[in-house]
């Protein structure tokens, strides 16, 4: 029902979609000017709006290239409650910087995690405070185009493929399709994980790259829960029940990672970027202490879980668990995409 109401706010999308065409142009004819740096930028975006995993494909290019080089990222930090540039700090919380950003800057505090609304101030004021940098790593700016980052990553949801999509308000593109081009690389995020080499080729067919495109194809997969206070690993099991509490934009593989591997669970589905308040606490305890199990959790997404730090004292005495999750890429390919990463930031900063 809510699909079929969507289309009916197709003038609206060409109405909206033309104003992107205008823009996009005004960028391409250097009307409206875009800035490069002498300097590897990587992009991680999408054509979408949310839930492609790019703070998880932000996470896996953390993870690879910050053991050889001093890293950054750039996000908006949306829904914080400051303005302006910060670098994360000790006394940081999600309010200040975004639960996204705060994420990073937990799991990897060897990590310059910054925000900015104006991402070409921001990137000078990284280098100038953070004069080690070697890598700077934007989340979710692709259709940002002042900067103009060096390596694009261009994510699309395999359920969702940007081609199949149509511009917002009917569907969820909020760029236009043609702007697939920008990118250097096109990764097919959330796929099956039995994808056959016939069906890649049929969606590498269906997004007709470029000829210096690469396509990647990667499926989720979740790693050990941990408690969201004492950081202690826990395990779900196929006799538990699980309360969910979800608020991101695409709870859906969550979901059916659930329904495979745990007795039962009922979700307590919000917005994404949720903040959480008191009565959403409430009701959180009130869900959890009616559930009839011996073998009850509370299981989050890490975003999620940042939001709900700040109920530290509340939560205590209850098992509440996060669910790590991550891509892994398909058909053996993660040594080719990591090679395309280095050989970029290489082109920088010369080994030997």
């Amino acid at each position: 029902m809510l699909k079929s109401f969507r289309y009916l706010l197709f003038p609206f999308s060409l109405i909206y979609g033309a104003f992107v065409w205008l823009r996009n142009w005004l960028f391409d004819k250097n009307i409206l000017r875009s800035s490069a740096f002498n300097f590897p930028v990587i992009c991680v975006g999408n054509l979408a709006t949310g839930g492609t995993g790019k703070t998880p494909m932000t996470e896996y290019l953390v993870e690879i290239l910050r053991k050889h080089y001093k890293t950054a990222t750039l996000s908006r930090g949306y829904k914080r409650k400051t303005k302006g540039f910060a670098i994360a700090n000790d006394s940081t919380t999600a309010i200040d910087i975004g639960d996204e950003p705060m994420q990073f800057h937990q799991k990897f505090p060897d990590v310059t995690v910054a925000v900015g609304e104006e991402r070409l101030v921001a990137i000078p004021q990284i280098l100038h405070q953070r004069p080690d940098t070697r890598v700077i790593i934007l989340d979710d700016a692709f259709q940002h185009r002042s900067v103009r980052a060096g390596l694009n990553l261009l994510l699309t949801d395999y359920t969702n493929l940007f081609t199949r999509d149509l511009m917002l308000p009917a569907g969820d593109l909020r760029d236009n399709k043609a702007s697939r081009k920008r990118a250097d690389i096109i990764i097919v995020t959330k796929c099956k994980s039995g994808l056959t080499i016939e069906e890649k080729d049929e969606l590498i067919d269906e997004l007709k790259p470029t000829g210096n495109q690469k396509v990647f194809f990667t499926e989720i997969v979740y790693s050990r829960p941990y408690h969201l206070f004492s950081k202690a690993a826990g395990d779900i099991t196929a006799a538990s029940d699980i309360l969910l509490l979800s608020g991101i934009a695409n709870p859906k593989p969550l979901m059916e990672f659930l329904t495979t591997h745990v007795h039962s669970y009922d979700m307590i589905r919000y917005a994404d970027h949720h903040i959480f308040t008191s009565d959403d606490l409430k009701d959180i305890q009130k869900h959890f202490d009616k559930l009839v199990s011996s073998n009850k959790l509370i299981i989050t997404t890490e975003k999620d879980g940042v939001r709900l730090e700040k109920f530290r004292k509340e939560l205590a005495a209850y098992p509440i668990f996060v669910l790590p999750v991550k891509h892994r890429f398909l058909h053996g390919e993660e040594e080719r995409f990591n090679r395309q990463v280095f050989d970029f930031v290489e082109s920088f900063n010369p080994v030997g």
